[in-house]
């Protein structure tokens, strides 16, 4: 097949269309390697550094359940210690931007399955935190561990540390605007008229920054006073996740209050 056709292996969106070069986000592909990372380090896993006066989160939720031996078991709400899945210090990515005061931003969630919108769900918790005054105030000595049949194996990490390095990311084809990809079909039709995308530049796994590794049609959340959030994690490949899904994180740094929301998808 010639080099220049837009299905050749050699061109993607990037090489092909000079508009979608200009989409380049900065990301930190944070690259998990099974470990035993220490609670000073940033992790995908491990143990976190929690704050000695408050309690480690439980999920509250009523109707979340575990698989089991494929049989669904119901668990009562708020006996569920919630997962560690994401510690990171500013220091080790320097390209991400924390909020004022915060150095630290660490992720949990409750790894039984949870039912919304017709997707089953894990259900997040997202913290900002400063190192240096939890030093300070005390951790807290022990941290709950979900014992069997308290989590649903696709939903928990492998104790991982982080090697996080820089690299540019490039939005999916499904996550351009609909007028973009209207105006850039034409290029893609074959002499038969069927219209073949070429491959995005998009990265896939576990990242901060940057685009979203989506596995469906994008789904970009608005805050509560309608401003489009800014992506700020993706966690996928390094967790099973159902059929090969991944969690989205997303915040709004134009509200004073930070709010985040999250997404789900999977194949």
């Amino acid at each position: 097949m010639p080099e220049d056709e837009p299905d050749s292996p050699a061109q993607s969106l990037r090489t092909l269309i000079p508009e979608y070069a200009c989409l380049a986000r900065e990301t930190v592909l944070l690259n998990p390697e099974p470990g035993l990372p220490d609670p000073r380090e940033s992790s995908l896993g491990g143990k976190p550094l929690w704050p000695a006066d408050e309690p480690w989160p439980y999920c509250a939720q009523e109707d979340h359940w575990t698989l089991g031996s494929n049989l669904p078991t119901e668990i009562v709400a708020g006996t569920v210690p919630m997962v560690p899945i994401l510690q990171l210090f500013a220091r080790d990515v320097p390209a991400l931007e924390f909020p004022a005061g915060k150095d630290l931003l660490q992720l949990v969630w409750c790894a039984l399955m949870h039912e919304h919108d017709d997707r089953l769900l894990v259900m997040p918790q997202l913290y900002w935190r400063n190192e240096a005054e939890l030093m300070t105030d005390g951790l807290l000595s022990e941290i709950p561990i979900a014992r069997k049949g308290e989590f649903d194996e696709y939903n928990m990490p492998q104790p991982s540390t982080l090697s996080p390095t820089i690299a540019e990311d490039y939005p999916r084809w499904l996550d351009l605007p609909e007028g973009m990809r209207e105006t850039w079909e034409p290029r893609f039709r074959t002499p038969t008229g069927q219209t073949i995308w070429p491959p995005d530049s998009n990265l896939i796994g576990t990242k901060a920054g940057g685009w979203p590794a989506w596995t469906q049609p994008a789904d970009w959340p608005d805050c509560a006073c309608g401003h489009r959030m800014e992506h700020l994690l993706t966690i996928t490949g390094d967790i099973q996740l159902g059929d090969c899904g991944g969690v989205y994180f997303f915040l709004c740094r134009r509200c004073s209050d930070l709010p985040w929301d999250w997404r789900y998808d999977c194949h």
